[in-house]
């Protein structure tokens, strides 16, 4: 029965996963091709699916739950997700948090979002504000052929270098860079299977922060913000490369109490 198999999957599970019984449930829903929803509230006394032991099987080699589905959710949509392309992480929804602050229902015209890996924050934010169009940068063929797969007819995605050859401005920025030093000690699921060029930026991780700086500036339209986010514990370093650049800034927290996003305005001239 599955009650039976989610319940010794989520004892294996349990030296693996920091959330054992909901990766059971998760790759069960997935076997079953219901949503895990469905799952819980009308098949657990079914017949266990063939082909759960070998889904958890991959999770215990540490493949990421979002590579084994195919999907991941975020903020109010879902998104396919795979091999090439940066899992979506609720930490990042702190930067729509701080976006819809700032603009409210009205929303911005026009939004970048660099780095855009599979469309998250692009995307997210085009479901939040139904008038707005975007355009998502990535320097990964990969990561963009799932955002391409995500996309709705208000997104556009281009294979680039961060802002370089863009001449438009943006009322919103949207960028999750990679912020891990290079010599950080990741968990399996991270190390083994994420891109690492999404993760690590050089020895003190600032790498990218330094090439996006300049380039913030011209990219943003007046009125506009950008919202940044950063790794725990770089929000000085990170402030003070932003600050030269011409910006005031703040902060947002995300769910942990982790500042996770800086949020940047152009200094009135």
């Amino acid at each position: 029965m599955i009650r039976a198999a989610l319940a010794a999957a989520a004892e294996r599970l349990a030296a693996t996963s920091a959330t054992p019984r909901l990766d059971a449930e998760l790759l069960m829903a997935h076997a079953l091709g219901v949503a895990r929803e469905a799952l819980l509230l009308g098949r657990l006394d079914d017949p266990a699916p063939a082909g759960f032991d070998t889904l958890v099987a991959r999770r215990l080699a540490h493949e990421p739950i979002a590579y084994i589905t195919g999907r991941r959710a975020f903020w109010t949509i879902e998104l396919a997700v795979g091999p090439g392309a940066l899992v979506p992480r609720p930490d990042s929804e702190t930067l729509i948090e701080a976006a819809l602050a700032h603009f409210g229902a009205r929303g911005p015209a026009r939004i970048l979002d660099l780095g855009t890996g599979p469309g998250t924050l692009l995307l997210a934010a085009l479901d939040q504000w139904p008038e707005a169009t975007g355009l998502g940068v990535d320097a990964s063929a990969d990561a963009l052929a799932y955002a391409r797969r995500n996309a709705s007819g208000r997104a556009e995605f281009r294979l680039g270098e961060w802002g370089k050859g863009i001449g438009e401005r943006f009322d919103l920025i949207l960028c999750n860079p990679p912020y891990v030093e290079a010599d950080a000690d990741l968990p399996p699921d991270v190390a083994r299977f994420e891109p690492a060029a999404a993760l690590h930026a050089g020895a003190d991780g600032l790498d990218a922060y330094r090439l996006l700086a300049p380039q913030f500036a011209r990219l943003l339209a007046p009125g506009g913000i950008v919202c940044l986010e950063i790794g725990a514990g770089q929000q000085e370093k990170v402030s003070a490369l932003m600050a030269a650049g011409g910006f005031t800034i703040q902060s947002r927290r995300d769910l942990n109490g982790i500042i996770r996003c800086l949020i940047l305005l152009a200094d009135a001239e």
